[in-house]
């Protein structure tokens, strides 16, 4: 009887080593694309010329850098076991739009860099889950607008990048629950105003960077601005360098008098004039249909599959020594059953 209970112990032992095998092929020692580091837990993916993420990365993961490829998608759970993770750098990529929920399991989150990639918009809710997020890059992109309450969340933040978009307006207390807030980048964007308080709550700011930005000195909505920038002046670093549109004067120097315009902005009832009407209609950022995004050659590099679809098994080797592990797989499993066989019919 000892012959099939070897038989089955064979079996076992080569389904283990091959499973392992494949689970690890995202890192290069196993032949995959990435380099893994066991001892640090980090994950280097950076400038593959990747279209998705690949398989499989390892759980226990601390650090995630996937910058410098070509991801134009990602899916909604493309990190949802990735939970150990405190750093992702998904910088110089092709994101088009962040879909909902694809950060939710990231609670140990600390730094999230989406940096020169090509966002339009932010889902509602995207960042809700990241308690624990100390710095937010999102430099470098195409955002015209912010979900209402988009950082309310994210109450340990320290560190906030919005520089280089296309910011039109600010929401109503866009940066109320920012209470740690110490750096905050909204330079060269397209601000003409900021909401009556919105920077009141940042009680710990050191660096505000508010320049090339065409703010409309001439409406009274610029005084709120102007007096804070006063009032923090010397405590505030880099306020100062906000100038009217067309660099003619500082915003800190726009005195009351020179401000008496009653100036109209959308989403009210009152008349807006006819020349801020022809302004805006040229970059309404209300209703930004979704782009369509082509589809990718998955099949260029081995082992990854899109996104939107669930790694199986067999989709997991990703190298020509994942195939041949499997072809030694399936040999030894026939040798073991016409073992089994052989041992049977003799007794």
């Amino acid at each position: 009887m000892m012959g099939p209970v070897l038989a089955a112990c064979l079996l076992i032992i080569l389904s283990t080593a091959w499973i392992s095998q494949a689970n690890g092929a995202t890192c290069k020692k196993d032949g995959g694309v990435c380099t893994c580091n066991d001892q640090t837990k980090n994950v280097d993916c950076s400038s593959k010329g990747l279209t998705a993420i690949p398989s499989n990365i390892p759980l226990e993961t601390t650090q995630l850098r996937l910058n410098l490829n070509s991801l134009s998608k990602l899916s909604p759970t493309a990190f949802h076991n990735l939970k150990e993770l405190t750093y992702l750098n998904l910088d110089t990529n092709q994101l088009q739009t962040l879909p909902a929920g694809v950060f939710d399991e990231l609670k140990n989150l600390e730094n999230l860099r989406i940096q020169q990639n090509q966002l339009q918009t932010l889902p509602v809710g995207v960042f809700d889950h990241l308690v624990n997020l100390d710095k937010l890059y999102l430099t470098s992109n195409k955002l015209k607008s912010l979900p209402p309450r988009v950082f309310d969340s994210l109450t340990k933040l320290t560190y906030l990048s919005l520089r280089e978009n296309q910011l039109q307006r600010l929401p109503e207390g866009v940066f109320d629950k920012l209470t740690n807030l110490k750096e905050l980048w909204l330079r060269n964007n397209q601000l003409q105003r900021v909401p009556d308080g919105v920077f009141d709550s940042l009680l710990n700011l050191n660096t505000l960077d508010l320049s090339i930005n065409p703010w409309d000195c001439s409406c009274r909505d610029i005084l709120y601005l102007s007096n804070w920038i006063r009032e923090k002046k010397g405590t505030v670093s880099n306020i100062e360098a906000a100038e009217c549109d067309g660099g003619t004067k500082a915003v800190l120097e726009i005195t009351e008098e020179e401000a008496a315009e009653d100036c109209v902005y959308p989403n009210t009832t009152t008349a807006i004039p006819t020349t801020i009407i022809t302004t805006l209609a040229s970059s309404n950022d209300d209703d930004i249909p979704e782009l369509p995004v082509p589809q990718e050659n998955f099949q260029k590099f081995l082992g990854y599959q899109e996104p939107d679809h669930l790694p199986t098994q067999p989709q997991c080797l990703m190298s020509i020594s994942g195939y041949l592990g499997l072809m030694m797989f399936f040999v030894l499993i026939s040798a073991a059953i016409l073992y089994v066989i052989h041992f049977l019919k003799k007794a």
